[in-house]
């Protein structure tokens, strides 16, 4: 059983809710070593980090990315709620997304809004 100091076991147990008991066990391996491992963040060079190299359930802890059930879109708004509560506590917090990576063009793209006029503060739909 791995054991984790206070401050990490805060931090990362805002995750234990997106996954399930067993797998939260390996999940807290690859979220610790992640923060210990130099370069890389592959799964092979964090469970190295670790010292679970040689583990004869390495290939279990791959499979939390690929097989293992659980929401990426959850842990991602987790992340996010984390984030702005330890960086702007109070205030206005202000995005700037860049969607340069969509490839597709023209009205099936929803979403994507620019604002056009600062002066009279309308959104319309630019693509």
């Amino acid at each position: 059983m791995l054991s984790l100091p206070s401050a990490l076991t805060s931090a990362i147990g805002v995750f234990a809710p997106v996954f399930s008991r067993h797998v939260w066990q390996h999940v807290k391996v690859l979220m610790t070593g992640a923060v210990l491992a130099p370069g890389q963040w592959t799964i092979t060079a964090i469970l190295r980090m670790m010292g679970r190299s040689a583990a004869p359930d390495f290939q279990t802890y791959h499979r939390v990315l690929n097989r293992a059930v659980w929401s990426p879109l959850k842990a991602s708004r987790l992340l996010l709620r984390l984030l702005v509560a330890v960086f702007i506590p109070r205030g206005v917090v202000i995005f700037g997304l860049d969607d340069t990576i969509e490839r597709r063009r023209g009205e099936q793209i929803k979403g994507v809004r620019v604002a056009t006029a600062q002066k009279t503060g309308f959104w319309r739909p630019v693509y």
